[in-house]
């Protein structure tokens, strides 16, 4: 007997098969297999898949056996055929004349098969129709018939093949997800953090030990919406309306909460959470994590009332600074000049500390930080009138601190002074404007009074000069251009926008 070519035993061509076992006595390919028996008027019709030892019949009619050798297998010779392979009468035929399924049951003498390939080209067996007496072939009909029979079958197998490798994916893809998963969690349990997770729309559906361990909530019991219990009553609208907020836009989530511990007080932690998002920047589920920061906490309230308190004592002493000061002026009258000034100055610093000092929600309720312009409110509001304002201030309103609010005070303290003694403001119908202008890093600060008489430039610096060029230019790194016009004096003031609020 011819042997069949060497890659009829290639495993890529024939591992295929093994995937097709679900198909045993298939009925969509049992009709086949009878229609093809009454196309061609013979006793038995075969689907016949070759595998490297054997040939199996996931569907037949007018056969009783499931299998045979491959070494038997006529089929193993048609798959390879480019078309149908018709055997009129195997006993004249060399390759079968001794084949056991010839001189045996089923006593083969006729026959015919279509090969059957798979999406690559990969042989997989043949659908034949056999004859126990000799034919001389089939007609065309019969032919056709057959090719369009054989290429169901082919389609069915390889729609079936592509189905199992899609279900093999998904299960290699599921496994993959589970070990994901399980990295995960422990990974999540080893952290000091409580770590969560939600599905897209906010259901919570893991929670890692220290969650647990935290709250002593059994586990599952939170899942869902109960997280929110076990929140502080005062908190519960405030988390649940900033994670709706997240959920709604996709912003990340911080929040600082109390949580009910599992020793039943309520400790402060930090909330955050992240979403992942797949290829299309769909959110696919969100990652959080709760931090114990009830220590650092109570030690900043503790700070803060600490700070409060040496504020207010500090701003007690400019008080009494100034009380001292008023107190040597009526004791020493012939020092009253120099003593009002310093009185004043002491009084200007007093309010921009009062400005920028540490603030809680009581003496702050706005809750805004310090800026420029708030404080210039503040120190002009003695030079202003009540029925129109002198002193205007327009502009840009860059932000301060406690280290650019000292030097800025005592700055517009002495050209406020200056201008109520030899300037503008020293004329009912004079005035001041102010402008601010941020700009590549720095601030511009222009001082125009309007409406002064006879200004003329001073022939030496005094104090007052002195001190402002202290503060705009060491303290500040800044720089001070003044000019003295027909209308009124001048000041161009340049600070360096880090400055003002470090």
């Amino acid at each position: 007997m011819r042997t069949e070519p060497d890659c009829i035993d290639c495993p890529e061509n024939l591992s295929a098969n093994t995937r097709f076992a679900a198909f045993q006595s298939d009925p969509r390919l049992v009709a086949i297999t009878e229609f093809a028996a009454k196309l061609c008027e013979v006793p038995i019709a075969l689907v016949s898949l070759v595998e490297p030892t054997r040939q199996w019949f996931p569907a037949s009619t007018g056969l009783v056996i499931g299998e045979t050798s491959r070494e038997h297998s006529f089929c193993a010779h048609a798959m390879h055929m480019p078309d149908i392979m018709t055997v009129p009468d195997t006993f004249c035929d060399p390759r079968f004349a001794d084949n056991p399924l010839v001189t045996g049951a089923p006593r083969i003498r006729f026959y015919a098969g279509v090969p059957l390939k798979g999406p690559d080209g990969a042989p997989w067996g043949s659908l034949c129709v056999i004859d126990r007496a000799p034919r001389t072939g089939l007609t065309d009909v019969q032919r056709d018939g057959l090719h369009v029979l054989a290429e169901s079958v082919s389609h069915y197998l390889a729609a079936y093949e592509a189905q199992m490798a899609e279900e093999a994916r998904s299960a290699e893809a599921e496994q993959e997800r589970d070990s994901q998963r399980q990295r995960f969690e422990l990974l999540a349990d080893t952290m000091p953090q409580m770590v969560w997770s939600t599905l897209p729309d906010g259901f919570h559906d893991y929670y890692n030990a220290r969650w647990y361990e935290f709250t002593g909530a059994e586990p599952g019991s939170t899942n869902g919406a109960y997280w929110n219990g076990m929140f502080h009553p005062d908190d519960q609208a405030r988390s649940w309306d900033v994670w709706k907020h997240s959920l709604a836009t996709g912003e990340p989530y911080e929040i600082e909460y109390r949580l009910r511990h599992v020793s039943g007080e309520y400790r402060w932690v930090l909330g955050r959470a992240l979403p992942m998002r797949d290829a299309d920047g769909r959110i696919v589920r969100w990652f959080g994590t709760c931090t114990d920061i009830h220590e650092h906490k109570m030690t900043l309230d503790q700070r803060e009332i600490i700070s409060h308190e040496l504020s207010h004592r500090i701003k007690n002493i400019f008080a009494v600074i100034g009380g001292l000061i008023g107190l040597s002026a009526r004791q020493h009258p012939e020092h009253r000049i120099i003593t009002d000034e310093l009185r004043e100055r002491v009084l200007a610093l007093g309010r921009a500390h009062d400005y920028v000092r540490p603030h809680r929600s009581q003496s702050n309720p706005s809750g805004r930080p310090p800026t420029l312009r708030a404080m210039l409110d503040e120190l002009i509001a003695p030079y202003q009138r009540i029925d129109v304002p002198r002193i205007i201030v327009t502009g840009d309103d860059p932000l301060i601190d406690d280290r650019s609010a000292t030097p800025l005070a005592l700055t517009f303290h002495e050209l406020a002074t200056n201008a109520t003694k030899y300037g503008a403001l020293s004329h009912d119908d004079g005035s001041v404007s102010i402008n601010i202008a941020c700009d590549n890093g720095r601030v511009e600060i222009d001082w125009q009074e309007h409406g002064a008489v006879g200004v003329k430039a001073p022939q030496a610096s005094g104090f007052g000069t002195r001190l402002i060029e202290l503060s705009i230019e060491r303290q500040l790194g800044g720089t001070i251009v003044r000019d003295w016009q027909p209308s009124g004096f001048c000041a161009r003031i340049c600070i360096p926008l880090s400055a003002m609020d470090r």
